[in-house]
């Protein structure tokens, strides 16, 4: 089963079985997080094979990441020998995941209703672009619903919206669609019976401005794009230091202020009156920033980094994300797990990020080859040998390449 590493005692989602029809980011994140839980997520995949694993660019990343965990079955489910294939691992399943638009698996005889009725006990999970209204019938992307829901609007400079840096309402719609999963999942233990749940990308990025439409409730103001916003804190920006260097500092407490002058020898901004409190310190920006940032202009980050460590204040270099490869916290915590690529190349990838019993959920199968475990999965339904060589010769099924 292609395994990356012991599992020294049952995770918590053993024993539970997901079929899952996904691609891109936010069905698969749904599937990693259960499959990291200790789920069996069986993939199916088109014979040709997802068309993330072919992806360039900022999407080369995609499959590796998503697909771990799981197993890999390259089938035509257009093709009556290759549907009834998956309706016997649905019949067996407790969890279907899919995010196609809405119609493309009723056609293919996998829609929601043919497929309860089939297992009433199953849960089914969609991940869609919206949920049931106006709406649902677009297409949605995560640049779309990060410009059309208030995110990139928050992230730019005013008048040049700017998606954030990475797949936040695909990675989190993901997310939330796995919270509903094991919701219904725990649901069933009481009825006996599945559901249907849905998780979108739209309302995902709702909430996370929600933040900043509970900001206009509360204070009439319109929210500030991030970079011209009026911070809660009287610091808490990136500061330009010595060699060009650059450090991110945040002093966010009256107790904390006090430690940072005195760690810094301000003793003349300590005793200012004007900057007694945070919310006065915030009034102050407007001169107080630009005083700070040509006190320390002439400090290496590093000076600074000893002096904010030392005395337990907050702060941060600026990392890309290829230095966090070389992270010594992830390094000395084991948060990044070996795993081989489909390509056979080693990588290195960052586990669910929480503990369970003082332990990190692992990596226990690397992201598969395409029909890695095609011929494993119909033995286990019954198919002997021969039935299996016939569905491959006839294209119903794939294989990955030999050797």
């Amino acid at each position: 089963m292609n395994e990356a590493t012991d599992v020294p005692k049952a995770l918590p989602l053993a024993g539970v079985r997901v079929v899952e029809f996904t691609h891109m980011v936010m069905g698969p994140t749904c599937g990693m997080i259960l499959a990291d839980l200790g789920a069996e997520v069986i993939k199916v995949e088109p014979i040709a094979g997802d068309n993330t694993r072919r992806l360039l660019g900022s999407g080369a990343g995609f499959f590796p990441m998503f697909n771990r965990n799981k197993r890999s079955l390259a089938v035509d489910v257009k093709d009556a020998r290759g549907l009834e294939i998956v309706l016997k691992l649905v019949a067996q399943a407790d969890v279907f995941s899919e995010n196609f638009k809405a119609g493309t698996l009723d056609k293919l005889g996998l829609g929601s209703a043919a497929l309860t009725a089939l297992n009433p006990r199953l849960v089914v999970v969609s991940h869609k672009g919206f949920l049931p209204g106006p709406y649902e019938h677009r297409t949605a992307l995560d640049e779309v619903v990060q410009m059309m829901g208030g995110l990139a609007y928050m992230t730019g400079p005013e008048g040049r919206p700017l998606r954030a840096g990475a797949s936040v309402n695909d990675i989190m719609g993901g997310m939330f669609g796995a919270i509903a999963v094991l919701a219904a999942l725990r649901e069933r233990e009481r009825t006996g019976r599945g559901q249907v749940v849905q998780s979108s990308l739209f309302e995902n990025n709702v909430f996370l401005v929600a933040q900043h439409m509970l900001q206009y409730a509360v204070t009439g103001q319109p929210a500030a794009p991030m970079p011209s916003r009026i911070s809660a804190w009287g610091i808490y920006d990136v500061f330009a230091v010595r060699d060009g260097e650059q450090i991110f500092l945040a002093v966010v407490s009256d107790t904390q202020w006090a430690i940072f002058c005195r760690a810094f020898g301000l003793d003349d901004l300590a005793a200012d009156a004007r900057l007694a409190s945070n919310n006065q310190r915030v009034l102050a920006r407007e001169w107080l920033i630009p005083l700070l940032r040509e006190r320390l202009a002439d400090r290496s980050a590093a000076d600074i980094t000893t002096l904010f460590e030392s005395h337990g204040l907050p702060y941060a270099p600026i990392t890309r994300p290829q230095d966090l490869f070389d992270d010594p916290h992830l390094a000395a915590t084991g948060g990044l797990a070996p795993m081989t690529l489909p390509d056979g190349r080693a990588a290195r990838a960052p586990l669910l990020p929480i503990v369970i019993d003082g332990q990190r959920p692992p990596l226990r199968m690397n992201p598969p080859q395409l029909g890695e475990h095609s011929a494993a999965l119909l033995r286990e339904l019954g198919y002997d040998d021969a039935a299996i060589d016939a569905l491959v010769a006839a294209g119903v099924i794939g294989l990955p390449p030999a050797g």
